[in-house]
């Protein structure tokens, strides 16, 4: 979990609770009713009450949807067709298409090819690091240290599986080939350029995020030929021959190369899960890049884009604003309405439901609803900008049915949302209709 990196990206909170943000409408002369709620009863009703008071503790910026997907009933709906700032809600439209498209169990590759010629272990001539937008690519200690299970793929491994093809030796150059991405290391929210707030630097190729420090402040500034260069070290640690002062420079491989080893990444189905559940910026701005490069017109964070938004149309019957695949974009918008469309479409699809944090126990959920009813039966994706503070996902209630939710609050300041979230989520988890 990049819990550090998170909090070094969240700006500075505005002075009030209900401020509201940049383009939204002020909702003050709606009710905070239930306007289009269906069930009936004491437990109803006593959800609408708690609910409702939530949201009038949240100001007039907010929204919200609940909806019991075992009955199809709706519990609690307010405002819930406004447009809002989903700020890393926006994580569940990027994840949803790269599950979909890519499926669960593919795999991004970082090959070593050659043009050149093999003798008795020896390649002489060039050797092309070509990336596969594998946000996982990097040192076997960074992998370590920051997945914690050591799932990544590592320059380590790389150089090992071309030891074990038969390359014990190397004399020639070495081509770092990045081509599969555009030149933007940021999003639209970053004007393209580098930032903590992406929490890594996009490329084709990277190595170890991009991050040229351990906290991730300061970037490399040739990403893929430092992924070069430490493949160049890896071979020489892993006992493969190869002088250290190998030239290292930037290129396409050409179509006339042969694969001589590679690596993979997790599978999508993992890597929607480093996604969701820490809330992870550059694996959504990645992923995003990599659904335009396989999907559509090219890497790009506009192809991606545009990828995604056809799907969840096709897929969901929805059209949320688009602009990126991490919610850093002020520019996105969505509705309560249509996240729980999404929820409630996904709810069997054990992949993505698998990739949110479940409350009280891991990752952004980990200190929120911890100890109370709702811990460990709720799972949910939350979404968080200096004045935007959403909570999104299912609960079984304590009548074993399946809730979906979705919490938009904009205009708030988020340490004052988060409680409030809280205390609506227990008596969701509470609910015995």
């Amino acid at each position: 979990m990049l819990a550090g990196i998170l909090a070094l990206a969240l700006a500075t909170a505005p002075a009030t609770l209900a401020t509201a943000p940049a383009g939204l409408a002020n909702d003050s002369g709606s009710s905070s009713a239930p306007g289009g709620a269906t069930a009936t009863g004491p437990a109803a009703r006593a959800l609408v009450r708690s609910l409702a008071t939530g949201m009038r503790q949240a100001g007039n910026y907010s929204g919200a949807d609940v909806i019991d997907l075992t009955t199809g009933t709706t519990l609690y709906s307010d405002n819930a067709s406004t447009p809002r700032l989903p700020a890393s809600v926006q994580k569940l439209y990027t994840t949803t298409t790269a599950l979909s498209l890519f499926g669960p169990s593919a795999r991004l590759t970082t090959s070593v090819l050659g043009v050149g010629d093999t003798d008795h272990g020896t390649f002489r001539g060039t050797l092309y690091l070509r990336g596969g937008g594998d946000p996982t690519f990097g040192s076997a200690t960074f992998d370590r240290a920051l997945y914690g299970n050591g799932i990544g793929a590592t320059v380590q491994q790389l150089a090992a599986n071309l030891k074990r093809a038969g390359i014990t030796a190397v004399r020639g150059r070495l081509v770092a080939d990045s081509s599969i991405f555009d030149n933007d290391r940021g999003t639209p929210a970053t004007a393209n350029k580098p930032s903590i707030y992406v929490e890594g630097e996009l490329s084709g190729l990277d190595y170890d995020r991009g991050w040229a420090n351990s906290d991730g402040t300061v970037y490399y500034e040739h990403p893929a030929i430092e992924a070069g260069q430490q493949l160049v070290s890896a071979m020489r640690a892993s006992g493969i021959r190869i002088a250290s002062t190998t030239p290292v420079t930037g290129g396409i491989t050409p179509s006339t190369a042969r694969q001589l080893a590679s690596v993979s990444s997790p599978t999508i189905a993992q890597l929607i899960a480093l996604t969701n559940t820490p809330s992870d910026n550059f694996f959504a701005e990645t992923l995003l890049k990599d659904i335009g490069a396989r999907f559509g017109t090219g890497g790009t964070t506009a192809a991606g884009a545009a990828i995604v938004r056809s799907q969840v149309a096709s897929s969901f019957g929805v059209h949320p604003r688009f602009d990126d695949g991490s919610g850093l974009s002020r520019y996105d918008r969505t509705t309560p309405a249509q996240v729980v469309k999404l929820l409630s479409l996904e709810a069997d699809n054990v992949q993505f439901t698998n990739s949110l944090a479940v409350a009280g126990e891991t990752g952004t959920l980990i200190d929120e609803m911890d100890g109370t009813y709702a811990q460990g039966r709720c799972r949910g994706k939350t979404g968080t900008l200096s004045d935007v503070s959403n909570l999104v996902g299912y609960c079984t209630a304590r009548d074993g049915d399946t809730l979906a939710f979705a919490f938009l609050m904009n205009g708030v300041i988020p340490d004052a949302a988060h409680p409030i979230q809280d205390r609506m989520v227990v008596a969701i988890a509470s609910y015995d209709g």
